[in-house]
């Protein structure tokens, strides 16, 4: 299932993205934190959240860290795999792209333990921010980010790589975004280190509406292998 229009609540917004301004592909990626996955399914108390999600924005922070002078950026290449051992999330990464109306795809919701890293983005370990995206649930329960809210400041994320790499950043903030106030610019800005964010849907959610948020996990790269 792509990602569905109806998700936006500022149409305007999706205007400026389809328009490619001067962020390229990287605008196009936003789309993935404004509406990833709607298929979910009425339990309580539902998935954890970084914080109560009553405000437009809640969660962790920490400042981020800073690399060891001798940490290079890697080169590129795709992701094939994520690993977030706190919450024992060990999953293949598939490469999203657009749909055919020019909105970008997420995972198939079919298979609960599946991400998708946005192949015309950033590659996981190059200077810039790179974007992980999975389901917070589907129609059968819990997905492969289910938990991510839970995760905390100083854990760690892992990227494997088809090149054999493995970059591996430390989360420094984890935070819920009301999808009617997503803050693109900070969420995938560049910071001049090679960053990380991964990215589920989250906050309150109905089943007329979805989810009203998305979580957002953000990490900066301190080792390599």
């Amino acid at each position: 299932m792509g990602l569905e229009r109806r998700g936006i609540g500022d149409r305007s917004a999706w205007d400026v993205i389809r328009g490619r301004r001067p962020w390229g592909a990287l605008a196009l990626v936003m789309l993935s934190g404004l509406a990833i996955m709607r298929n979910g399914v009425d339990v309580a108390p539902g998935p954890p959240q970084p914080a109560a999600a009553t405000s437009p924005q809640a969660g962790q922070t920490m400042a981020a860290p800073t690399p060891s002078a001798g940490l290079r950026p890697l080169a590129y290449a795709p992701a094939s795999r994520v690993r977030i051992p706190a919450l024992k999330v060990d999953a293949p990464v598939i490469d999203v792209g657009l749909d055919q109306e020019g909105w970008i795809s997420a995972p198939p919701p079919q298979d609960r333990n599946l991400a998708g890293w946005y192949q015309n983005g950033i590659s996981p370990g190059q200077p810039g921010t790179a974007v992980i995206v999975g389901h917070v649930d589907n129609e059968s329960g819990p997905a492969v980010f289910y938990s991510l809210g839970a995760l905390e400041p100083g854990r760690r994320v892992e990227v494997t790589r088809y090149d054999g790499r493995v970059a591996v950043f430390q989360v420094y903030g984890v935070e819920v975004f009301s999808k009617g106030d997503f803050p693109g610019v900070r969420v995938y800005g560049d910071t001049g280190h090679p960053e990380l964010r991964v990215i589920t849907c989250g906050g309150g959610y109905s089943r007329a509406g979805g989810y009203d948020g998305n979580v957002v996990v953000f990490a900066r790269m301190v080792a390599t292998r």
